[in-house]
């Protein structure tokens, strides 16, 4: 990512460095020990913040996910993969915490909400990987997934956040089960980001990869969108591919193991291309302000 200097982050005063050993581990985590099963967690997760009306209610009202899908899609996983890439305490990594705050600045969002999404950047990667991964997370690498992104949620001044890994996982459940709601914003704006999922698949596929997607998905989360459950028998044979993906993997493990990360930031992606830079992040209306570094508070 290329971008010009900028402002240290809003809190960088108030919050201690995070722990380079903890960002190490983080970094193999997602650049090298389970990129794909990342990927895909990030993906549930996100699915899952439009089970709050709350905050579908808000996207569905920006309109970035239903006219913009796959530029909100990428700017997110982008976002996500410099963070640990680079690491946040660094002035790139500073540079794209004070953008956040500063694109979040413009639209009211409850401090519910954020907590919410924060957490599903660690407790669904800590779910998908316990299910399907070719390995369990240990201890201290789902420890230092919560502790990095308490670090971020620290750096954007969020103060009602859980303080510890059990105290966000209880959280992250508890939503899940008590507070999501169908609502049509729900729907859609998942609508829009799977047919953007789906896109570079045939059309004839389409029908068929959806009811694999809510194979995925608990009841709580298909209720909420308005979503059918998948068929039992292929939730099972989905399920039965994916433990056999993680059968192999482990045993692949054993004699041969990838020795250099790859973020999902380093690949093109369909918005930018190979390459991009951190003033192209955002939603286009906001970008004159967001890029004006005479007056960045305007």
């Amino acid at each position: 990512m290329k971008s010009s200097g900028s402002e240290p982050a809003t809190g960088e005063q108030t919050e201690r460095n995070l722990d380079p050993v903890v960002l190490e581990r983080c970094r193999d985590l997602v650049g090298l020990l389970f990129p794909w099963d990342m990927n895909r967690a990030l993906e549930l997760a996100l699915l899952k913040t439009f089970c709050l009306p709350s905050i579908s209610g808000l996207l569905h009202q920006t309109g970035e996910f239903e006219q913009r899908p796959r530029k909100r899609y990428d700017d997110t996983a982008l976002i996500v993969a410099e963070l640990v890439r680079l690491g946040p305490d660094t002035p790139e990594g500073r540079a794209i915490i004070q953008r956040l705050n500063r694109i979040h600045s413009t639209y009211t969002i409850r401090q519910e909400d954020y907590a919410y999404v924060l957490s599903g950047f660690v407790a669904e990667p800590i779910r998908w990987i316990e299910s399907y991964g070719w390995r369990a997370l240990q201890p201290l690498e789902q420890e230092a997934l919560f502790l990095f992104w308490d670090h971020v949620g620290g750096l954007m001044n969020l103060e009602q956040r859980p303080r510890s890994l059990r105290e966000l996982m209880e959280l992250n459940q508890r939503t899940n089960l008590e507070l999501f709601a169908c609502a049509e914003s729900n729907q859609l704006v998942a609508d829009a980001t799977v047919a953007m999922l789906l896109a570079p698949w045939p059309a004839p596929f389409h029908r068929w990869l959806r009811s694999i997607m809510r194979c995925l998905l608990e009841p709580e989360t298909l209720s909420s969108l308005n979503w059918p459950s998948a068929p039992d028998w292929q939730t099972q044979a989905l399920r039965v591919v994916l433990h056999c993906r993680s059968f192999i993997l482990c045993t692949v493990r054993r004699f041969w193991a990838p020795k250099r990360r790859r973020f999902f930031s380093e690949r093109p992606t369909c918005s930018y291309g190979r390459q991009f830079t951190l003033e192209q992040i955002g939603p286009p209306s906001l970008l004159p302000r967001l890029n004006n570094t005479h007056n960045p508070d305007n």
